[in-house]
């Protein structure tokens, strides 16, 4: 099973994204949010980080960059449908870079 999402209160006021591995081991916790709507707003923001992103050791020791490897989607029988890992389509991924 894969991970998910949990909106959870803050404790101070507004909401946290949790974020959990399939097993429901806690992989991260977010910012507070001050919205609901602005919570799922970072929901999708992570999602994007999370297909695209890059990763940067900045531990102590750090001997080189470390790339994760590539992933794609591949439909049945193996071609690919110009879909993103996270599943949108990438005509609507450049749609929306578009805009900003």
């Amino acid at each position: 099973m894969a991970g998910y999402f949990e909106l959870v209160d803050a404790p101070d006021g507004g909401y946290r994204i949790r974020i959990l591995d399939g097993a429901g081991s806690l992989m991260a916790v977010s910012v507070t949010f001050p919205t609901k709507r602005a919570a799922v707003a970072g929901i999708a923001q992570a999602r994007e980080i999370a297909g695209t992103g890059l990763i940067r050791d900045r531990s102590t020791g750090a001997a080189a960059m470390v790339q994760a490897p590539r992933l794609t989607r591949r439909t049945v029988g193996g071609a690919s449908r110009g879909t993103s890992v996270a599943g949108g389509s990438l005509a609507a991924g450049k749609r929306a870079r578009a805009h900003h």
